[in-house]
């Protein structure tokens, strides 16, 4: 599944009581979501962005912010002097959910249209 695939879904509510994904079934979607990667043993999905500084960090925060509100799925997300650190994880099942990887893939479009990240 490719990153433009990922990024036109929309995430769907998750009820919980399932199980999350299998590693290798996370390792393999990693694929279609450049420079994320996978913690706690496949369990959250995670990717920092690079600024030159802390006000283009906390403006790209801001966007990541209002993308997760309007697809109803929400990041950890993590601001200082040159980085925004975004995380996800589906709480609900206490790992990673399809959900996770849409999101990821809207969030590396939001980067490229900022234009002001450093390295990807």
């Amino acid at each position: 599944m490719s990153n433009t695939t990922l990024s036109s879904k929309k995430c769907t509510p998750c009820q919980g009581g399932m199980a999350p994904m299998t590693i290798e079934l996370a390792q393999s979607h990693l694929n279609d979501v450049q420079g994320w990667e996978l913690l706690d043993k496949a369990l959250k999905l995670k990717r920092t962005f690079k600024f030159n500084n802390f006000e283009d960090a906390m403006q790209f925060a801001q966007h990541v912010g209002q993308l997760c509100e309007d697809e109803g799925h929400h990041a950890d997300i993590g601001i200082g002097w040159g980085y925004c650190r975004v995380e996800f994880q589906t709480h609900k099942i206490n790992g990673l959910h399809e959900n996770d990887f849409i999101m990821a893939a809207k969030v590396n479009g939001l980067a490229e249209l900022n234009g002001k990240i450093l390295s990807k």
